[in-house]
């Protein structure tokens, strides 16, 4: 299994780091990079809505949010410190390919839809401070691809900054919003005691709950906290969870603070003046000057939801390239991955502004976190099995208590997304001049995802069930082995490329084989021709290629080795196994790759594609 975020893995040493307070310091930091899912513009149309419809009445609602969202976090940080895998990688190992195929595409569109919400929301910051068209706006976030690939280059430290300044700049800003805005005291204490006035207000309790968790944070968190080197001891292990569980907090309060602010900011001026109906973010900014008698406030707002989309969008970049890389083992470069991301939501998002212009940005959020709250529970429930199996955690698994709150917070959640994914289909079928499609199409998938979120929930306690009826004692194992004498390799075949890894790939034949096995080298020639025309392709390279082969085999043949040799055209992790698998080999052995390309800048190498093609044992010689 390939390392998690594998050019960061274990990046940061914490263990020369003696004293209390600077060994805290080397852990802090995958947190604060989570905590921006839990500020970003996403939450905060749900947040001014509330604020300025119910005043301080909800925001026990975001300190319960909080609350969950750190027991979830914890759980996450605890499967990537004690596994050493993401949820990504551990939902690979658990489910079926077809499963996991599922999950994976669930993911990749909540991960779209989080990014469209970043996208807007920059883009309206954008057209708020600059006056710069919200279209244009649009486009110019896909700049911040170019700041990615620079901070990704400069290693997680340099990237954990960057985010934590972003986030202090949130910060700063609300600071001194409250400072303009003299919120009442009394009244936010009262706020904190749980209450629902009506059911408009139960509704935006559920927007604000279901804004608050975002599933791609529990992928990236279980992630981040591997770029930490530690003491794999169960002491040092015991000591990472614990420091990674102070970071947690911290970063979390933090985004507990932000959102309390924006929905505190709109308790104080929105609702104290009557204007009970303010949800958009534009709206928000326009009155905030003439509320709030200065200049300021709409500018620090402005400025505060640029780096919240801005901070957000990086993350999320982080979480796509972890979810691509943990179920489907794939791995391209993170700018390549950053633009496929931002395409995805900036198509939509011009599309919808062309169309019906400014006005729609608002349901543009929304729908952003409908499809969010869907795939909430995809990744929840997965991860409180994870780190409930005791097999898997090692020891570290976590209490009946602890599984007990989780499942429970789980069923809020869930219920909660389901209710709010419930609302908007009836809404839609209500609205739509053509239901049947509605009918035939949004209500079958529907209960499709219900059909599939019982499996995940129901699976693994019965192959629990299943796995206890069994008989795992030793005296009763019964292993068959092979009577066989031991076979000497006799025909071994070699991929060459005429790179300097040849010649390790071509000694280590050499070693299995030694001079009475016969050696076939292989050769694949991969121009443009070769991949149109195949055998009948007769370009500059091909001649070139076929007489190097040739001068292979006549060279090693003179120091007495048996040597055939095979040519083929095209695809190489194609070519390769059809060679292979239709000739009589007993191994197959590979130096690295030594060709460069647009192939190998997107998909590395071609061995992952090639060795689950073939029938014979696979040696990568380095």
């Amino acid at each position: 299994m390939t390392k998690s975020l594998e050019e960061v893995n274990q990046s940061v040493a914490t263990e020369h780091k003696k004293t209390g307070f600077r060994k805290i310091l080397a852990f802090l930091g995958p947190a604060y990079l989570v905590s921006v899912g839990y500020m970003d513009p996403g939450n905060w149309a749900t947040d001014i809505a509330g604020g300025s419809q119910f005043g301080y009445t909800l925001v026990w609602v975001l300190l319960m949010s909080n609350l969950m969202a750190l027991l979830l976090q914890s759980l996450s940080a605890r499967l990537g410190i004690v596994t050493q895998r993401d949820l990504a990688q551990a939902s690979r190992e658990t489910y079926s390919k077809y499963i996991n195929y599922i999950l994976y595409f669930l993911a990749e569109i909540a991960i779209a839809a989080c990014d469209l919400a970043e996208v807007l929301g920059m883009a309206i910051g954008i057209n708020l401070l600059f006056g710069i068209p919200l279209f244009e706006g649009v486009l110019i976030t896909v700049l911040d691809t170019f700041l990615l690939l620079f901070l990704i280059n400069k290693g997680i430290r340099k990237m954990e900054a960057f985010i934590i300044v972003l986030v202090a700049i949130i910060g700063f800003s609300f600071i001194f919003e409250m400072i303009f805005a003299e919120p009442e005291v009394p009244k936010i204490l009262a706020g904190l005691i749980p209450s629902i006035p009506n059911s408009a207000a139960l509704y935006i309790a559920i927007g604000i709950i279901g804004a608050t968790v975002m599933p791609h944070n529990l992928y990236l968190h279980s992630s981040l906290v591997q770029t930490r080197k530690f003491d794999r001891s169960p002491a040092g292990i015991k000591q990472a969870l614990k420091y990674n569980f102070i970071d947690s907090t911290i970063a979390l309060n933090l985004a507990f603070f932000v959102n309390a602010a924006i929905l505190i900011l709109a308790a104080a001026t929105f609702h104290k003046n009557g204007m009970f109906e303010v949800a958009e973010i534009q709206d928000a900014h326009k009155f905030l000057e003439p509320l709030l008698g200065t200049k300021w406030a709409p500018i620090l707002f402005a400025v505060a939801l640029i780096a919240a989309g801005q901070s957000s969008t990086v993350t999320g970049t982080l979480a796509g390239q972890i979810v691509m890389e943990g179920y489907l083992h794939l791995r391209i470069q993170p700018w390549v991955r950053r633009i496929i991301t931002r395409l995805i939501a900036i198509v939509p998002a011009l599309i919808v502004i062309w169309v019906y212009g400014e006005s729609v940005t608002g349901k543009l959020l929304i729908l952003s976190q409908v499809i969010l709250s869907l795939q909430l529970g995809f990744a929840i429930i997965p991860l409180i099995h994870f780190v409930s199996d005791k097999s898997k955690m090692n020891g570290f698994h976590i209490s009946r208590t602890t599984q007990v709150v989780s499942w429970i917070i789980a069923a809020i959640i869930v219920s909660l997304n389901a209710k709010l994914v419930y609302d908007e289909i009836t809404s839609w079928l209500a609205s739509s001049s053509h239901p049947i499609i509605l009918w035939l199409t949004v209500v079958p998938l529907a209960f499709a995802f219900l059909g599939l979120l019982l499996y995940i929930v129901f699976k693994p306690f019965i192959a629990k069930a299943k796995s206890k009826t069994i008989n795992h004692s030793p005296h009763n194992l019964k292993l068959h082995f092979s009577q066989k004498k031991t076979q000497e390799v006799k025909n071994i075949a070699v991929s060459v490329d005429f790179s300097h890894a040849d010649e390790a790939a071509l000694n280590h034949a050499f070693e299995l084989g030694g001079m009475d096995a016969k050696y076939t080298l292989i050769h694949v020639v991969e121009t443009v021709g070769a991949l149109m025309y195949g055998i009948h392709i007769h370009d500059h390279e091909t001649t070139i290629d076929e007489k190097l082969l040739l001068e292979y085999k006549k060279m090693l043949s003179e120091k007495g080795f048996n040597i055939e040799t095979e040519l083929g055209f095209g695809k190489p992790n194609k070519i390769i196994p059809e060679i292979i698998n239709s000739g009589i080999f007993d191994i197959l052995v590979m130096g690295t790759h030594g060709h460069t390309g647009l192939k190998d800048i997107l998909f590395g190498t071609t061995v992952d594609k090639l060795r689950h093609k073939i029938s014979i044992p696979l040696l990568i010689v380095k």
